[in-house]
């Protein structure tokens, strides 16, 4: 089977869950293809394409549609076919001819799925799918469902028409794609991510250093709640608890700034640490050093990260929203608190804090064995072989 992936980007070094897809696919004798934007960045684990380039100049562009125009002509049949599909939904011919044009990659393509690795990849190319007669996949990750269509009514109205089958990393996004016009007899798989649960060895040893380590993983950005973690952090030390709280993950210079001076106004510089974006080994040596790791994010699809620190035996907290309540269990394995309510995750914290060696062995030995026997790479690689094959 030929399966092309369409991604914005080829995977980075942190992006397991499309790396660790396409290792799945290949070893089960599947053929993958990667189609990404035209960057300059190269993928060297499957086939890599590129969508053709969108030029400012009007002769560099012109000259570009010259050359992909001549590459399609081996390829005319499925051309008209997507111009018809076009001309039906009522699409201008001036439209047609750019679309023609950015996705002439796809049209060239023999594949028998084409799978877009986010819902917005596939605006604008809901139709290829069926001109070059393969079936549509698209993936739910979060921003494209939680995010996106608030300022976009109605975005995926033909996207869900086409797609012949969707991959949720949780019911929560499946059930807000409901709400956003998805047909509910539409075929879905709920595939979450997955860590490499051989990788983490669960540290139960639950003396407490001071100060407290604590740990986010999460971009600067609203969104992950960093104003949220910092009012936090504010309440901690009003309780005179003696912590340190690193936040790993980079932002934009607006965002970074932001919270550099939210820090600084809230008077945390000796409790708040912005280390940025480090390495993913650096990453999980930062994780292994912490007594708890704490997610403020707002809304989540998931969260590889608080995937990795229960498989860690850290013990988790995270405010009670999206899929995070699927990453999870209340009180079993982490700890979820009401969403935006600063003043209840400062007091969850204490109060972890304050349970006994024992409580807290029960509940790390419980997320680690949750993590292990349910978010395996193999398990995952194995969903996916199914997704495309039942």
């Amino acid at each position: 089977m030929h399966i092309a992936l369409i991604l914005p980007n080829p995977p980075g070094y942190s992006e397991t869950f499309f790396k660790s897809k396409i290792r799945g696919l290949q070893t089960s004798g599947h053929e993958v293809i990667l189609v990404t934007g035209a960057n300059t960045e190269t993928f060297g684990d499957c086939k890599h394409k590129r969508h053709p380039k969108v030029y400012t100049s009007v002769w560099r562009q012109s000259a570009a549609f010259i050359i992909v125009g001549l590459s399609l002509l081996p390829h005319l049949a499925k051309v008209f076919r997507y111009i018809r599909l076009e001309r039906k939904n009522k699409t201008t011919l001036k439209r047609i001819v750019e679309k023609v044009y950015i996705n002439a990659t796809l049209l060239k393509l023999k594949v028998n799925w084409l799978h877009f690795g986010f819902a917005t990849m596939a605006i604008e190319r809901e139709l290829v799918a069926e001109a070059i007669k393969a079936k549509m996949g698209v993936s739910f990750r979060g921003y494209d469902i939680n995010v996106y269509p608030l300022k976009n009514k109605e975005v995926y109205k033909l996207l869900w028409e086409q797609v012949d089958k969707v991959h949720s990393i949780s019911n929560d996004l499946l059930d807000r794609a409901y709400a956003l016009g998805l047909p509910k007899d539409k075929t879905f798989r709920i595939i979450t991510p997955a860590i490499k649960t051989e990788a983490l060895p669960v540290k139960t040893n639950n003396a407490i250093n001071k100060p407290i380590k604590i740990v986010t993983i999460a971009r600067l950005h609203y969104i992950k709640g960093i104003d949220i973690l910092l009012e936090t952090a504010a309440k901690l030390r009003d309780k005179q608890l003696d912590f340190i709280w690193e936040v790993i993950g980079s932002g934009d210079q607006k965002a970074e700034e932001r919270y550099l001076y939210q820090r600084y106004r809230l008077g945390l510089e000796a409790h708040v640490t912005f280390s940025g974006k480090l390495s993913h080994k650096k990453t999980l040596e930062a994780l292994q050093s912490a007594e708890l790791y704490v997610q403020t994010s707002l809304i989540e699809g998931f969260c590889n990260a608080v995937l990795e620190a229960q498989g860690l035996g850290k013990l988790t907290l995270a405010f009670d929203s999206g899929g995070l309540r699927e990453n999870i269990l209340d009180g079993e394995t982490g700890f979820l608190a009401p969403i935006c309510d600063a003043k209840v995750m400062a007091n969850t914290i204490e109060r972890v804090l304050g349970l006994s060696n024992k409580e807290k062995q029960n509940i790390q030995k419980q997320a680690g064995s949750r993590v292990k026997t349910h978010f395996s790479l193999e398990q995952q690689q194995q969903a996916f072989v199914e997704f495309y094959t039942t």
